[in-house]
């Protein structure tokens, strides 16, 4: 084989290589921009309980030219907070504006399973010791158009508490 026979083969051995890995995981596992298409959709007011029954209020709103949504979700008992959602090339990234004054940032890698986006703690910031307490983790589960679920985990000194918020969409979306 000559030199530049084999340069071109190679070449079109990725490509194929290439060609074939894509169309295998893009049959089975949702695209980050089709995961945040279905953060996108959940723009509008939300309510519903957590676990001990108390009302909670959310509101997602698409900003800045629709590249983030940001959620507003508001407790009994507690300060509102603020929840920034953007997509991140083969990801979602948030980050999490609390009340404590610290800023978790998560990521969701889309699965196969398109009914939930599972966020994962990857740093935070104003957040001096893991120990402190801070929210660790997001499960955003997808029922339908009009409900969802989100299980958010809190965690200080290591202990991890869950707080599960049912939320159904009030009004015509």
């Amino acid at each position: 084989m000559t030199y530049p026979f084999r340069c071109r083969f190679l070449g079109y051995l990725a490509l194929a290589v290439l060609v074939v890995t894509a169309a295998g995981q893009s049959a089975s596992v949702p695209s980050a921009r089709d995961a945040f298409r279905k953060i996108q959709s959940l723009a509008g007011q939300w309510e519903g309980k957590d676990e001990q029954g108390s009302p909670v209020k959310s509101k997602f709103l698409a900003v800045a030219s629709d590249t983030a949504v940001m959620e507003t979700l508001s407790m009994t008992g507690m300060e509102e907070m603020v929840t920034l959602y953007s997509l991140d090339v083969d990801s979602i990234a948030l980050t999490h504006y609390c009340p404590t004054n610290n800023q978790p940032r998560m990521r969701a890698v889309p699965t196969d399973n398109a009914k939930q986006l599972e966020f994962v703690f990857t740093g935070a910031g104003n957040l001096s010791d893991s120990n402190v307490g801070h929210e660790h983790k997001l499960v955003l589960q997808f029922t339908d158009a009009d409900h969802i679920t989100e299980r958010w985990t809190w965690r200080k000194n290591g202990k991890d508490t869950e707080m599960v918020f049912q939320l159904a969409r009030v009004g015509q979306r």
